[in-house]
């Protein structure tokens, strides 16, 4: 049983005639190829899909260019080549009128050329200018917010360090104070010894210094050994 014949109209469903767009498309890139290779033909063929999308296919070694060319020379006609100047021009001048608008815009917020302002557009500039006042305001207070939060928490670093800098030298005091009074005892130790040598430093020059040495100095006497009187 063959197929049914499908009427040549358009494809109500989007789904269906993009399948049927991709399935056809393919069969008629397949035939053209076939067609050029076969007979030797010059084929340049260009698709556009419902969506926009292209699809395009050229002769080998050819390109689309040279057989647009071709065409038109064979049918006379000619593709109008677009004169961009005139667009550029009107987009100049478009720009020219915002650029304008804007100058006046900043001519009135800065207080100047009042005189042609309406009383209307007066009331709105005097709103839009409190508004934008409140905003530069509100930002003032939060940058000075900022800067208290920081100076606070300086100050909370500085009162920690003074801290335990504090706690550290009561921690030492004493280590400190035992040390001062060692370093003071000690000279007083040693003029003492040095008192009870009168000569030192020097060398006695006759008997009669030694004689002067204070009796301190010679705790131990020296006695006469007594001899042993045993008889044997």
């Amino acid at each position: 049983m063959g197929r049914g014949k499908i009427p040549i109209k358009r494809i109500e469903n989007q789904t269906t005639r993009q399948v049927t767009f991709s399935k056809r498309r393919a069969g008629l890139l397949k035939k053209t190829h076939e067609l050029s290779v076969l007979c030797d033909a010059q084929i340049g063929l260009i698709v556009f899909s419902s969506t926009g999308k292209m699809c395009q296919y050229c002769t080998e070694p050819l390109r689309m260019e040279q057989i647009i060319e071709r065409y038109q020379k064979v049918t006379g006609t000619r593709i109008p080549e677009h004169d961009s100047r005139e667009q550029l021009y009107n987009e100049l001048a478009v720009l020219k009128k915002e650029t304008r608008h804007l100058q006046l815009s900043m001519r009135r917020y800065t207080g100047e050329d009042m005189s042609s302002i309406p009383f209307e557009e007066l009331t709105e500039l005097e709103q839009e200018l409190e508004r934008s006042v409140n905003k530069v305001r509100e930002r003032k207070n939060e940058l000075l917010h900022q800067q208290l939060d920081n100076l606070r928490r300086k100050e909370r670093m500085l009162e920690e360090e003074n801290s335990n800098m504090f706690r550290w030298i009561q921690d030492h005091r004493a280590a400190l104070e035992y040390q001062q009074i060692a370093m003071e005892a000690k000279p007083a130790e040693h003029h003492q010894i040095l008192d009870q040598f009168p000569f030192y430093g020097e060398q006695p020059s006759s008997v009669l210094q030694l004689a002067t040495i204070p009796p301190q100095l010679h705790p131990y006497h020296l006695q006469l050994a007594q001899p042993n009187l045993q008889t044997w």
